[in-house]
């Protein structure tokens, strides 16, 4: 696992009144906005998107999600033999993974229909600036 991405576990209190989920080491004081990426199904693949200047958190909310990062080496032209660091999140085990600056992500469900929340640093305006996007066989590491 590599040191800059850092995986905030959670807990889970299961009583008569239900289910509470819950991150409390997840510090989202940076947070600037958040948007929901519902996967349909299994099959799809989503990314690589990267930014120099934006950090983000993962966080499943509904079935399952792989996530995958790659160190940027070169915004303009990155190396597509980088390394893939490989996470598996599920509403299963509560936990945020935070995506530092100078990373690409791509991702795809493990279970149709699910959904992962996506907080960032940056609102819309500096995002819209700080996007970079790869095909998504750009990363030839990516299986």
């Amino acid at each position: 696992m590599n040191e800059n991405i850092m995986v905030i576990k959670g807990g889970r209190h299961i009583d008569n009144r239900g289910i509470m989920d819950y991150i409390n080491e997840f510090d989202m004081s940076l947070i600037k906005r958040m948007y929901m990426i519902n996967h349909p199904n299994k099959h799809i693949k989503r990314g690589w998107r990267a930014h120099k200047l934006e950090q983000r958190w993962f966080y499943v909310v509904k079935g399952g999600f792989e996530i995958n990062l790659v160190k940027i080496d070169d915004f303009e032209n990155p190396d597509p033999n980088q390394k893939i660091e490989t996470y598996e999140l599920t509403d299963q085990q509560p936990m945020v993974i935070h995506v530092p600056v100078g990373y690409a992500s791509a991702f795809r469900a493990l279970e149709n229909d699910s959904k992962v929340v996506v907080y960032a640093d940056a609102n819309i305006q500096a995002a819209v600036n700080d996007n970079y996007q790869y095909p998504i066989d750009y990363f030839v590491n990516w299986k």
